[in-house]
């Protein structure tokens, strides 16, 4: 089976986590520091939280901007549950925009045209989640000018997007949002095996997501209820999480961030040869450079023609993964699983994005991948939809 995703691990990596093994610090010591002022000066961010894993860093970014029972969040359908459940854990409520046909990311447009009918109703959100889907970057501009506007602040779902640019910065800078948050699974741009990291501009921000990240305690001064007793003094000051990324895993994203670019344009080099061997079939893949920006390539999803194939989305995907090629579909919109169902939520929500899962099929797309094995992957694919 050929997958969608895969890490590439080399012996460097390999390498520098047995050196953390052979430290003194093998869960928070100096590496996990080392990582954040690293991927901080990639993306010209000041600051950078490292936790355990994207869905913590989102959660504790909902946390630190305040969200909680009477707020409403707003996201992306098409986005694994993670930006969405990230709003529930905090108390509060969850809504969706629908996508653009052609980036598959949030539409500006369907986002100012709910905010003007949430704005007469006075159920204004909060905080607007875009997700970067597939690694390439919404329409950051537009949805800054309409928050100015309307009032909410932004966090970046970038899970898929280290390594991407926007408006000629890195994907992270924060130019346009008040958190961006990144995931190292091992399907994405770089691995620490689990983990996530959040980038902010704000002082303030980063501060209470640190603190959330290690239990809500602190043995700064300045943030303590009592005077120190002494050096063994800690307080807790917050209702925090054991969110905390070790140095093994720091240790691995560090030296994968060495990488970072090597991989994307890697991704690049594959997705432009799709392009160019999928031309003339009938499917569609997603806009890509769009809004001046670079993707990093994390998914390489087409959308299927259906009205010029004889055969169902679903007997075409069956039909790949029986030919050894692992497809996937990202994803199934969030507001139709049975959890949201139970919230109120109903089919028709987001007319969009429900035509986009009815379509959808992220083929194989990872740094390692060889291009023997993407032409097989070409011809599987035109095998199922002749």
């Amino acid at each position: 089976m050929i997958p969608y995703g895969r890490q590439s691990i080399d012996n460097s990596d390999i390498e520098s986590v047995i050196a953390v093994l052979r430290s003194d610090f093998i869960t928070q010591g100096p590496v996990v520091p080392r990582f954040e002022s690293s991927l901080a000066a990639y993306c010209g961010a000041e600051h950078a939280v490292a936790v355990n894993s994207a869905t913590s860093a989102l959660h504790v970014a909902c946390l630190a901007l305040g969200v909680g029972p009477g707020d409403i969040v707003w996201t992306s359908p098409i986005t694994f549950v993670a930006s969405t459940n990230c709003a529930l854990y905090c108390g509060a409520d969850i809504d969706f925009v629908d996508i653009d046909p052609l980036t598959f990311n949030m539409s500006p447009t369907a986002l100012e045209a709910k905010l003007e009918l949430a704005e007469q109703s006075g159920r204004l959100p909060k905080v607007v989640i875009p997700v970067h889907l597939c690694g390439q970057s919404c329409d950051m501009r537009a949805i800054h000018q309409l928050a100015k506007r309307y009032g909410f602040r932004i966090l970046e779902d970038a899970a898929h997007a280290v390594g991407g640019t926007y408006s000629g910065k890195p994907i992270g800078s924060c130019e346009f949002s008040d958190i961006a948050s990144f995931s190292f699974h091992p399907v994405k741009i770089i691995t620490t095996a689990e983990g996530g990291m959040t980038m902010t501009n704000n002082s303030e921000l980063a501060e209470r997501m640190r603190l959330f990240r290690s239990h809500g305690i602190t043995r700064d001064p300045a943030r303590m209820v009592h005077a120190s007793h002494g050096p063994w003094y800690y307080e807790q000051v917050a209702l925090g999480f054991n969110y905390r990324l070790t140095d093994l895993q720091a240790a691995l994203g560090l030296n994968q961030l060495a990488r970072i670019d090597a991989f994307v344009e890697r991704r690049h080099v594959l997705a432009r040869r799709y392009d160019d061997k999928l031309s003339g079939l009938p499917v569609v893949a997603q806009r890509r450079e769009a809004n001046s920006g670079r993707s990093s390539l994390h998914l390489y999803v087409v959308r299927l023609d259906i009205k010029h194939i004889a055969r169902s989305h679903r007997s075409v995907h069956e039909a790949l993964r029986n030919s050894g090629i692992g497809v996937n579909l990202h994803y199934i919109p969030v507001y139709l699983q049975p959890y949201y169902a139970n919230l109120g939520f109903e089919p028709g929500h987001c007319p969009e994005a429900e035509r986009y899962y009815g379509e959808a099929l992220s083929l194989p797309l990872y740094p390692d991948l060889s291009e023997r094995q993407q032409d097989d992957v070409v011809a599987a694919l035109k095998a199922a939809i002749a």
